[in-house]
């Protein structure tokens, strides 16, 4: 990952509200020190005072914000696992002081919009793209997106409502939504099913070597996505990729 920044910035901010945005994953907000600009796609790291607990994990972490750049606060989201940091996130007091360093990263919308945009998600992956749907749709770029979004389940899929609003809302974004296990879900699933494959993108996309690619998700899933993409003959120069670790 590659700052846009040569000094990284640092603030402290106060933790405003949190809710479930999926089962096992919570939204987080916060509010955004004055004069902070990032770009669409970025990410903060952030550092808890004096949390409740502690572990060799640290009081650091990296989250990307699925916030966009012209609304009021930050946000960020992230899958509940058992560990210090994140219990103590969740249980600290709304109003509580938390460390902020960012804005950092490089994995942006390209300029050229004649070149459409490809962003591969999985999971937890999908925060920078938020963000990054959200400013297109705000800022009424003419860029041809198209994100596909794997999950296990519905249940699992954060912010599938909203990236269908905005779907409806911005005619550039296409949102191509896959379940890769719905026999474990309660809920009816009309869209794609199984792994984002080169047949899944040939499906939708005309030329599948003209897009710019952006992935982001667990390790495993990154790998799977920039090997399909190398099969494909897409350049590494069309590829831009982020591993969530941990999360």
């Amino acid at each position: 990952m590659i700052s846009f920044n040569k000094t990284v910035a640092k603030y402290t901010i106060k933790l405003l509200d949190r809710g479930e945005v999926a089962e096992g994953t919570m939204q987080f907000t916060f509010e955004k020190p004055a004069g902070f600009e990032y770009k669409a796609g970025q990410y903060i790291t952030l550092r808890l005072i004096n949390p409740p607990q502690t572990d060799e994990e640290g009081n650091n972490r990296i989250f990307s914000l699925t916030s966009a750049p012209f609304e009021d606060n930050l946000l960020i989201a992230a899958r509940m696992r058992d560990t210090a940091f994140k219990n103590s996130l969740k249980a600290i007091p709304l109003r509580s002081k938390i460390d902020m360093d960012g804005p950092s990263g490089s994995m942006v919308l390209h300029k050229d919009s004649t070149k459409p945009a490809v962003f591969l998600a999985g999971g937890i992956g999908i925060t920078p793209f938020v963000s990054m749907a959200k400013c297109a749709s705000h800022d009424k770029l003419t860029h041809r997106i198209f994100l596909f979004y794997s999950n296990r389940r519905p249940e699992d899929a954060a912010f599938l409502s909203d990236l269908q609003s905005l779907e409806k809302e911005n005619l550039n974004f296409r949102l191509i939504a896959t379940m890769t296990e719905m026999e474990k879900s309660s809920q009816k699933w009309d869209g794609e099913t199984g792994y984002i494959t080169k047949e899944m993108l040939a499906k939708y996309l005309k030329d599948l070597t003209l897009p710019i690619y952006y992935t982001a998700g667990p390790p495993q899933m990154v790998e799977a996505m920039k090997k399909m993409l190398t099969e494909t003959s897409i350049s590494d120069d069309n590829v831009k990729y982020e591993n969530f670790t941990g999360y």
